[in-house]
C-alpha cells in the first residue's frame, strides 16, 4: 500500500493552500478531490474579496487569520501576477441611528490592528458622488482577486514541491493506526468510476468545505459527537447591467452576523450585489441547487436603495449563487472557525477544518501556515 506524507481532503482555495504549505514543508502530500476539477464548491461560488479583518472578534481564529491571510495573499499575488485590486472598501450608515454600528466595528477593527478611518457623508460623497449615507468607515486594505487565477497558482506550487491532486477521488473512510494514531492513517475511497483506493498517510487534513462535516464522520479516532452537524446557508448575487456608478466596495452597517447586501466589483469593474441569505434543508451538498431566483431580486432593490437611491428598475439580472459551509443554524451566534488539530483532538496527525465560509479566502495562506505548525507539535 502506498504511503504519503499527508494526505489533504479537498482541493479547493483552502485545501490547496494547506497541500502547498505541507510540500514546500518537505512532505510528499496527495490531495483527494471528489470534483473533476481544483475549486468547484465553495471557492468557486464568493465574492472574491481580500477581507480586511475588522468584522472578527479579537483573539479569535477568524480575526487571526484573515489578517495575517490578508498579508501574505497581497504579497502572494503580487509575485505571482495574479489578477487582483486593493480597491478598498466603504461601511456606510444609512441613517444616524446606524452610527453606533460604524462605531463598535471601528473598535473592533482598531483591536484587530486593522486600519480604518471615519468618513463623514460629505466626504464619502466626495469618494463616491452617487452614495447616500449619513457616515462611513472607509477600509483601504480591502481589495479584490482572481480566485481561479489563485488557485491554480497554489496547485503549480503544490505540485513543483513534488504533490499532486487525484481527481474524481472519494474519501470513504480513514482509520488510526497504532496508539492515538501515532502509526498514521490508513485511508480508503473510491473514484468517480467506481474504483476503490487505498493508501497510508503520516498525517491527513480534512479540507473539505461543505463536506468537511461528512468527512469528520467517516474518520475513526475522535468522539464523533465533538463534530457539528453541517448547516447549509444560500446566498445569491444579482449582475448590475451597464456600467458601476461605485469604484470600491460599498457594505451597509454590519447587523449581527450577516453583512447584508453589499456591492462588490470583479477585476472588469463590473458591479454585483450580494449574496443574500437563505437557509437550504439538504442531508448533504449533493442535494444543493445552485439556481438563482430571479423573483428575489425585489428584496434586493430596496436594500441597495437605502444606499444607492439612483438604482434603476430592471437594472439587476441574476448571476451566480454559493452556499456557505456553516456550522451553526438560524438564529444562534456565528462561531469561530473550527481548526481542530492534535492538540484539541488528541490524536497525532490529523487536523479537521470546519465551518470555514468567509474570510476562508483571505485567511487561506495563513491557515496553510497553521495546518504545518499544528501537525508538526504533534
Amino acid at each position: 500500500m502506498e504511503r504519503v506524507g499527508a494526505l489533504v481532503v479537498g482541493a479547493g482555495v483552502i485545501g490547496l493552500a494547506v497541500a502547498r504549505a505541507l510540500a514546500r514543508a518537505g512532505r510528499d502530500v496527495v490531495v483527494l478531490e471528489r470534483e473533476t476539477a481544483i475549486g468547484t464548491g465553495v471557492s468557486a461560488r464568493n465574492s472574491e474579496v481580500i477581507h480586511a479583518g475588522l468584522y472578527y472578534a479579537p483573539g479569535s481564529l477568524k480575526a487571526q487569520l484573515c489578517v495575517r491571510g490578508k498579508a501574505l495573499l497581497y504579497d502572494y499575488v503580487a509575485e505571482r501576477h495574479i489578477g487582483h485590486r486593493p480597491c478598498g472598501k466603504l461601511i456606510v450608515a444609512t441613517e444616524p441611528e446606524q452610527t453606533d454600528a460604524l462605531e463598535a466595528l471601528a473598535a473592533r477593527a482598531q483591536a484587530n490592528g486593522v486600519p480604518l478611518s471615519w468618513l463623514s457623508a460629505a466626504e464619502a460623497l466626495e469618494r463616491e458622488p452617487a452614495l447616500r449615507c449619513h457616515a462611513a468607515l472607509w477600509s483601504p486594505s480591502t481589495g479584490i482577486v482572481d480566485s481561479h487565477g489563485l488557485m491554480v497558482a497554489l496547485q503549480g506550487d503544490l505540485e513543483a514541491a513534488g504533490g499532486s491532486v487525484a481527481l474524481g477521488s472519494v474519501l470513504t473512510s480513514a482509520e488510526p493506526i497504532g496508539a492515538q494514531g501515532q502509526g498514521g492513517w490508513r485511508v480508503r475511497g473510491v473514484t468517480r468510476e467506481g474504483e476503490p483506493f487505498a493508501l497510508l498517510a503520516d498525517a491527513l487534513v480534512n479540507a473539505a468545505g461543505l463536506w468537511a462535516c461528512h468527512v469528520a464522520r467517516v474518520i475513526q479516532g475522535p468522539d464523533p459527537e465533538r463534530w457539528p452537524q453541517p448547516r447549509y446557508a444560500k446566498g445569491s448575487y444579482f449582475a448590475l447591467i451597464g456600467r458601476s456608478p461605485f469604484g470600491c466596495l460599498i457594505y451597509p452597517a454590519p447587523q449581527d452576523a450577516w453583512l447584508g447586501v453589499h456591492l462588490t466589483l470583479d477585476l472588469g469593474g463590473q458591479a454585483r450585489f450580494g449574496p443574500d441569505l437563505e437557509w437550504v434543508d439538504a442531508a448533504s451538498p449533493d442535494g444543493l441547487d445552485y439556481a438563482v431566483d430571479a423573483q428575489r431580486a425585489s428584496a434586493f432593490y430596496g436594500a441597495i436603495r437605502r444606499y444607492w437611491p439612483a438604482l434603476p428598475d430592471g437594472a439587476l439580472q441574476p448571476a451566480y449563487s454559493g452556499v456557505r459551509p456553516k456550522i451553526h443554524g438560524p438564529g444562534e451566534p456565528a462561531p469561530d472557525f473550527r481548526l481542530d488539530g492534535p492538540r484539541e483532538h488528541g490524536w497525532a496527525g490529523l487536523v479537521h477544518l470546519l465551518g470555514f465560509e468567509s474570510p476562508g479566502l483571505t485567511s487561506a495562506l495563513a491557515v496553510g501556515e497553521r495546518v504545518v505548525d499544528a501537525l508538526a507539535a504533534s
